[in-house]
Parts: C-alpha cells; structure tokens; sequence
C-alpha cells in the first residue's frame, strides 16, 4: 500500500512539473517561422545557386582560367574560351550542370578572381530537368541580381580565406 502511494505522489509531482513547464513554454515567443512569408537569416557561407560576377564596369570576371571545371569533383562545369585582342582569354561558353553539382564550394575556393560564387538562392527548384542546366548567360544573370548580396558576403567571409 505504501508504495503504490510513494508511486502515484512521484507520477503527480512530474505531471505537475510538466504541466508547469507546458504553461511557460505557451507565454514565450515562437520558435518557428512561417515560411515562404517570414524568412531566416542566411548565412554569408552558404552555399545556394551559382552566379558569375562580373567588375564595376561591366567586364566579366572570369579569365578562363578553367581551375573550377578541373577542381569540380562532379565535373558539372564546361568551359570553352577563346583569345582576347589584348592576349587575354575570355569565356565562350559556362555552363554548370546542377544535377550534377554537389555544392562542395570547391569552384569559388579554386577561382582566383572571384568570378563564379554560389549564391543566397536556395529556392530554385524547377518543372523540367533541362531548367537546370546553366549557361552563361543564366549565370550572369544571377551574378548581376544579387552583385550587392555576393559583395558582401565575400567580404565577410575575408577572414576565413
């Protein structure tokens, strides 16, 4: 008899604790968001859609250097370039197969000019496969629609490099 008591005191007490921590738990704020109206913080590390910058004055920053398409352990990147009239090269054809690509962040670690990065975009989900095939003018693009997010983002992530 007197340990069914003891017990049934102990199984009160937790319920009452539970009960309690229930209570404060509704008065605080809410941990969750909702989501495609209210929106976490990236952070400037992350690793979304790709984007290829280019300077202030409009020229490309890529100089075919092709150490991402070598560096690429999917092999998702095709670069094709020809040669400038000052001796340079310039890109003819970009493209990423995103597919393929695994998001290891090992093209703009390889790149020595900052021109392919992977952008804040994690929402780029599409109806066919063939939207998912980037060339160099999707690429562009998106460096151009986000210039001011990828500025600062490299600039932040500085001391890490």
């Amino acid at each position: 008899m007197k340990i069914s008591r003891i017990l049934k005191t102990i199984f009160l007490t937790d319920f009452i604790t539970g009960l309690g921590i229930a209570i404060k738990e509704s008065f605080k704020a809410k941990k969750t968001l909702n989501y495609p109206f209210e929106k976490g913080k990236i952070s400037p590390r992350f690793r979304g859609e790709h984007a290829l910058r280019r300077y202030p004055n409009g020229e490309e920053r890529c100089i075919a250097c092709k150490l991402c398409e070598a560096v690429c352990p999917a092999q998702a990147i095709t670069i094709e370039s020809t040669e400038r009239e000052d001796g340079g090269r310039k890109t003819t054809r970009y493209d990423i197969d995103m597919l393929k690509c695994i998001y290891c962040g090992l093209c703009e670690e390889s790149c020595p000019v900052d021109a392919i990065v992977q952008g804040p975009n994690f929402e780029f989900a599409t109806h066919t496969r063939e939207e998912l095939y980037y060339n160099k003018e999707k690429l562009l693009d998106n460096g151009d629609k986000w210039e001011s997010i990828l500025e600062a983002n490299i600039k932040a992530d500085k001391p890490y490099r």
